[in-house]
């Protein structure tokens, strides 16, 4: 049975997906793209070793801040997994959409083309892309997305097929709550270290693209770069945490057929009860 636990961040999904893998026994994917490289602690918000019980966990820590790795190689290393795991409850937890849809639905991925074209015009460009793709509205004078264009093989596959028999769980509340669990959640990521954590990851790879991209260590970093005050990066985590979980919502309603389960801050456990008792049911009405 494959278990899907996803939904904004500051949700809850980690506690779940705990308490689900430990009463089915079941292992742990991560589906979180910060938190597949190591070091990223703090602002990725990830499970700590005393937080983990005794269910196997995978693809946490796998990848260094200053290497690249992309929805391709997530959707092979995950596949991978689940494969190799087919007689055992497996539970994929995370907030990057793309890394959920990728590995469920059929999704397939091509090696792009490198070409630099040098020897054509934008004129030339625009009438290749057209041949490429008779709808295709780029703009003539667009001659880096014209190339792009033209270097990524065209793609045959269904996005909206389901591969695998998945049992969705969607974790959310009212947003006026999330946003003020998020807020507090980036206060506590302060107190613990997240300052320390940032400058320490941006002092040893400088040119992390992951860091320069990440919520909690991209604001951070133009503080230390001396672009802002403290006070604002702090402030533009929030914002951008606040931004990011209405993109998740969207993207969730879109993409995903969630069932949805609002949690209950004051009895958390009563959440995970409720989901338990769902997946029990589900697995025996198929």
């Amino acid at each position: 049975m494959i278990i899907c636990i996803c939904g904004p961040t500051g949700v809850g999904k980690t506690r779940v997906s705990e308490f689900i893998a430990e009463k089915l026994n079941g292992i742990i994917i991560n589906a979180d793209a910060t938190q597949i490289y190591k070091n990223l602690n703090i602002g990725s918000a990830k499970i700590t070793k005393e937080e983990m019980k005794v269910q196997e966990h995978y693809l946490f820590d796998i990848k260094s801040p200053n290497e690249d790795y992309s929805v391709m190689n997530y959707q092979n290393d995950a596949r991978k997994i689940l494969n190799k795991n087919k007689n055992k409850n497996i539970i994929v937890v995370g907030g990057t959409g793309l890394y959920i849809k990728s590995l469920f639905y059929d999704y397939k991925f091509f090696e792009k083309k490198e070409e630099n074209y040098d020897n054509l015009t934008n004129h030339e460009l625009y009438l290749l892309a057209k041949q490429k793709d008779e709808n295709c509205s780029l703009h003539e004078n667009n001659r880096v997305r014209l190339i792009n264009f033209l270097n990524r093989e065209r793609q045959t596959f269904n996005k909206d097929k389901l591969l695998y028999n998945v049992i969705f769980i969607g974790l959310t509340t009212e947003r006026k709550t999330i946003y003020s669990l998020c807020d507090k959640r980036v206060d506590n990521m302060m107190k613990k270290g997240l300052l320390k954590e940032t400058t320490y990851l941006y002092k040893k790879y400088p040119e992390s693209k992951i860091l320069k991209r990440a919520i909690g260590y991209k604001e951070l970093i133009e503080y230390l770069n001396g672009n802002e005050t403290l006070e604002n990066a702090i402030e533009n985590i929030k914002k951008n945490t606040r931004h990011y979980v209405k993109r998740q919502y969207t993207w969730f309603n879109n993409q995903l057929n969630l069932n949805w389960f609002n949690i209950d801050i004051e009895n958390f456990s009563k959440t995970e009860n409720e989901i338990y008792e769902f997946i029990k049911k589900t697995e025996k009405d198929n």
